[in-house]
């Protein structure tokens, strides 16, 4: 991918690691339009120089007014990064978790699902373009005290390998990139959290190779990407289950 030439749409970008990339991605000379549902951030990128786009991914209708915005500040869109996405700690043994599960579906696999919908039409159109899904490394290696968005990002790395086969032969391609934890909103309490810059550089080198690898893997993501290949899922989801000591009502020796 010419990272210096692309036409951006970074749906869920304003803040974290979509907010990072649109950033290096404009400061490379790319055109980006940011979509989000936070108005006064995008109010801030819009002095920026940004294009921008208010959207939430969990309602269709709005989905598809957003592509028409999109559309109409980039006519020849070539790229589009969903990057929507929650995550929680929920107590699977408390059922009021639920309403925490069914949101997380919502905008993390099937927030996914419609972005992607409503942007394939305009790239078979044009017959080329990337499409960038974001899964995570815990979708590989389970971090037990977030199940359901453990579930979902598993859920999005299926969907972009189905997708990919799908579209192969239109010009299309999909990258799935898999961040680890990120020094981030949602990471911060992680204290192996890699830092957003070092992140974000590293991605958009990734991104830069030819051909652009079908999985985004920085360094830090390869133990979870690969675990079960490497013989150690088994005892790093031991470790990373001690976490359930954080919930309410529970010990280290209940975990």
């Amino acid at each position: 991918m010419d990272i210096t030439t692309r036409s951006v749409a970074v749906i869920g970008g304003t803040s974290g690691i979509g907010l990072e990339l649109a950033r290096r991605f404009r400061d490379a000379g790319s055109r980006v339009v940011v979509g989000g549902r936070r108005a006064d951030v995008l109010g801030q990128l819009a002095a920026e120089g940004f294009g921008t786009v208010s959207i939430d991914v969990t309602d269709d209708d709005a989905v598809m007014t957003a592509r028409d915005t999109v559309l109409d500040l980039l006519p020849d869109l070539d790229t589009v990064v969903t990057m929507s996405g929650i995550g929680v700690a929920e107590d699977l043994r408390d059922p009021a978790h639920f309403a925490d599960a069914a949101r997380t579906v919502d905008v993390n696999l099937l927030g996914t699902i419609r972005v992607v919908d409503a942007f394939t039409p305009h790239l078979l159109r044009q017959g080329s373009g990337t499409i960038v899904t974001v899964s995570s490394g815990i979708g590989f290696l389970p971090f037990p005290l977030m199940a359901t968005y453990a579930a979902t990002k598993a859920a999005v790395h299926a969907y972009s390998e189905a997708l990919r086969a799908q579209l192969a032969e239109t010009g299309i391609d999909v990258a799935e990139l898999v961040p680890p934890a990120v020094n981030t909103t949602m990471g911060a309490s992680n204290p192996n959290a890699l830092d957003l810059g070092d992140f974000g550089a590293e991605v958009m080198a990734l991104l830069a190779h030819d051909p652009t690898p079908h999985e985004l893997l920085v360094q830090g993501v390869l133990m979870h990407r690969w675990a079960e290949r490497d013989g150690t899922y088994d005892d790093l989801v031991t470790q990373r289950s001690r976490a359930l000591a954080t919930l309410p009502g529970r010990s280290s020796s209940a975990a």
